[in-house]
């Protein structure tokens, strides 16, 4: 079942700056193969629900297993038969704010004439 989860993962008690733990957590999640992409709060992983959930529980042990304190706040989205969520509900989002309806998939070649209609303006 496919699912987009948002999570933090963030030591609790070891100081103010948390970076460096952090990019322990950030690095297990990269190296998973999920899609996945890390704001300033959150990181998003998308893929099946198991796989998903296993790359948060290895990612929080990471840091708990070195007995540190570990806080998971975790949302989680669960659309059967949808993938591509991470990019297909930010692009939705943009074309609502640019009062666009959703546009056709473009052509490569209609793609290149958007483009260079922009650059000869």
């Amino acid at each position: 079942m496919n699912t987009l989860i948002a999570v933090a993962i963030a030591p609790v008690g070891v100081g103010d700056e948390l970076s460096k733990h952090v990019a322990e957590v950030v690095k297990v999640i990269r190296e998973s193969g999920l899609p996945n992409k890390t704001t300033s709060m959150f990181t998003e992983i998308e893929g099946d629900w198991d796989k998903v959930m296993d790359v948060v529980k290895r990612a929080t042990f990471v840091l708990a297993e070195k007995g540190i304190r570990t806080e998971v706040v975790l949302k989680a989205d669960i659309r059967p038969g949808v993938e591509g969520m991470m990019e297909g509900k930010l692009d939705r989002l943009n074309e609502a704010l640019n009062d666009k309806p959703p546009a056709e998939e473009k052509s490569v070649e209609d793609k290149i004439r958007q483009t260079l209609g922009r650059i000869r303006r």
